[in-house]
C-alpha cells in the first residue's frame, strides 16, 4: 500500500507561536524535501486569513491546504503534532495536530486523504497520534 505520509515528514511535539506559525512548522518538510515552494505555505496561512479557521475540521486537528498551484512540485503530506496546542480562535480550539496536504491537481491524493479520514473518523485517532512516543510508531499508526 503507498504510504500515506513518508517518514520524513512526520515530526512531534513541536511548538508554534500562534497558528500561523504551527501551518509553517508542519510544512516545513515539505519545503526543505522541494515537494512544495515556501509560496505554498503562505498559499494556506492566507486561506485562513481570508475564509476563517475552516481547516480545523474537528477538536485537536487541522487539515492545512491550498489550492493546486505551481507552488506544488510533488503531491504530498506532512503532519506535525505540537507539545503547546495552537488557537485558531474556533470552536474545535486547540489544536494539538497539523496536517498539511498539497497536491499538483484536483485529483491527487484521493486515495491517501481517503484513507486518512477513515481513520480520523474514528473518534480516537488524534488522540492515538498525540500518545505515540516517536516519529516511527506515528509513521506506523498513520500507515497502518
Amino acid at each position: 500500500m503507498e504510504e500515506n505520509i513518508s517518514r520524513d515528514c512526520i515530526q512531534l511535539n513541536c511548538t508554534a507561536p500562534d497558528w500561523r506559525g504551527a501551518i509553517r512548522v508542519s510544512a516545513q518538510p515539505l519545503v526543505d524535501t522541494g515537494r512544495i515552494t515556501e509560496a505554498y505555505v503562505e498559499q494556506m496561512i492566507e486561506n485562513v486569513c481570508t475564509l476563517g479557521p475552516y481547516i480545523v475540521i474537528m477538536p485537536k486537528f487541522a487539515l492545512a491546504h491550498a489550492a493546486p498551484s505551481e507552488s506544488v512540485i510533488e503531491s504530498s503530506m506532512s503532519i506535525a503534532t505540537f507539545s503547546e496546542p495552537v488557537n485558531f480562535n474556533c470552536d474545535n480550539d486547540p489544536v494539538h495536530v497539523v496536517m498539511c496536504l498539497a497536491c499538483v491537481d484536483r485529483e491527487a491524493h484521493l486515495g491517501r486523504l481517503g484513507r486518512m479520514a477513515e481513520k480520523l473518523m474514528d473518534g480516537t485517532f488524534v488522540d492515538d497520534m498525540l500518545a505515540c512516543e516517536d516519529a516511527e510508531q506515528l509513521y506506523e499508526l498513520i500507515n497502518s
